[in-house]
């Protein structure tokens, strides 16, 4: 193995030395600490680092989109993160964690049903990312989903997980003015809604 970087060369897990992971906390969610010690971009290897991490599975979000109204699916719920901050109740696209039963693309049609009570007739993925690396494993794949946004109203959610979601169906540039705002600010929504602002015309030529 090299001991330095190329400038266009690109490090992987490889170039990681796990020292120790000890499970510190384990509730609704898990926190691991990390030692750890990893290969500098200018050669050798750092001094050991102690990292907690919140420990989250794989995740998928999907934009519910009707290219024949031109109106997108959204839902409103209450979050934790928020709780002190200015409204607790989010804005936002379809979500949830995946299941190690199911395919992303299976967790996003049930989410769909679950939470804005429509069936999806067709995915897109749109990307994959980390929110909060620094901190957190969670990863998330992105889609938008053909839905008939006709079919979207009332409250939804799985009682037995605490869930009330309330539907709300805007149209395509009412959701846009919606991010510039601020309004939206879960960062799933905001990037599936800025794709959909570049691709729509796209999507209604295909669906």
């Amino acid at each position: 193995m090299k001991d330095s970087l190329q400038q266009h060369d690109k490090f992987t897990s490889d170039d990681v030395e796990i020292m120790s992971k000890q499970t510190v906390f384990k509730g609704f969610f898990e926190m691991v600490l990390y030692r750890f010690k990893h290969r500098l971009f200018e050669g050798g290897w750092s001094s050991v680092i102690d990292r907690e991490m919140l420990v989250r599975g794989g995740a998928a979000a999907m934009l519910p989109y009707d290219p024949v109204r031109d109106e997108v699916v959204l839902i409103e719920q209450i979050r934790v993160g928020a709780l002190e901050h200015e409204s607790p109740w989010q804005v936002e696209i379809v979500a949830g964690i995946v299941d190690k039963d199911e395919t992303i693309e299976e967790l996003v049609r049930r989410e769909s049903v679950e939470e804005a009570g429509v069936d999806v007739k067709a995915l897109v993925p749109i990307t994959r990312y980390y929110p909060s690396s620094g901190g957190c494993s969670e990863r998330i794949s992105v889609f938008v989903g053909h839905v008939d946004a006709s079919l979207a109203s009332g409250v939804h959610g799985l009682e037995t997980e605490g869930e009330d979601i309330r539907v709300r169906v805007v149209s395509r540039e009412t959701a846009y003015q919606m991010i510039e705002s601020g309004e939206i600010e879960n960062g799933a929504s905001i990037i599936a809604l800025q794709w959909l602002e570049l691709n729509y015309r796209k999507l209604q030529a295909n669906w």
